[in-house]
């Protein structure tokens, strides 16, 4: 298959890496300093050259910011058979986006950071594979994720964004609120360190990722409902109410331990 990836970043880099041995690619960045490094694979630079390349598959691995904005600018140089891909951590607005283009689609997330995970090593990472688009871009993309060893996950285009907004959503910004609180990171103890460790692998992500997760629209009730928990345990600790904590306790217990 002839599959050009949009944006020579980590993510536009790990794609071409996996594909570029088994099928035809091409990577297009508008800073040439950024193709430097990609080998076995055509680099372009200027949307032109796309024509002659006539993709099948085009893979977008830009930021989640621009991914509208480089489709619409791409699409005039693809064949009209040409199936559209991405792999955004938010998908909201992207299903009436793909619409307006009247072109095949598929849309996944593979949630693993090319900053955080091992990406020789991906047995324990996950992908989502959204139900909405195209079978033949679904089916690619299934067959690719399952030889990486991922666990495969299906769902709808408002499902993904729900279960982002709970999955991501909260452990990140629970991870902002140990650091902010944070004053020196050589204190004792054995779970602090375990937090820092998560700390620093999260802090250590691309900005433009965790932009992407804390602007899902559906965050800001995930960050309100942190807020409301931190709330009822600083009263809970400013009363000195062994009966509360030990029912905080309990049910913080049961949702953790089952």
């Amino acid at each position: 298959m002839k599959i050009l990836i949009l944006g020579a970043g980590k993510m536009g880099a790990f794609f071409v890496d996996l594909l570029s041995f088994d099928h035809e690619t091409a990577v297009i960045d508008i800073d040439p300093r950024r193709l430097r490094f990609m080998y076995n694979t055509q680099r372009f630079t200027s949307y032109d050259e796309i024509d002659a390349f006539a993709p099948e598959l085009v893979i977008n691995a830009v930021t989640l910011k621009a991914t509208k904005q480089i489709f619409l600018e791409v699409i005039p140089h693809l064949p009209k058979d040409c199936i559209l891909a991405d792999i955004a951590s938010v998908k909201t607005g992207l299903q009436e986006f793909y619409a307006t283009t009247g072109m095949r689609y598929v849309s996944t997330h593979p949630m693993f950071g090319p900053t955080f995970a091992n990406l020789g090593k991906l047995a324990d990472e996950n992908a989502i594979i959204i139900t909405e688009g195209d079978y033949m871009g679904r089916l690619f993309f299934r067959d690719l994720y399952s030889r990486l060893g991922l666990h495969i996950h299906e769902c709808s285009f408002d499902e993904h964004d729900e279960t982002m907004a709970y999955s991501l959503s909260i452990p990140f910004v629970s991870t902002f609120v140990f650091s902010a609180v944070m004053r020196r990171p050589d204190a004792p103890g054995t779970t602090f360190k375990r937090h820092l460790a998560i700390a620093k692998g999260v802090l250590g992500e691309d900005e433009g990722l965790l932009r992407e997760i804390l602007f899902n629209p559906r965050t800001a009730g995930q960050v309100a409902n942190v807020g409301e928990r931190l709330r009822e345990l600083a009263d809970i600790i400013e009363r000195r109410d062994e009966k509360a904590l030990a029912d905080f306790l309990q049910d913080i217990r049961q949702r953790v331990l089952g």
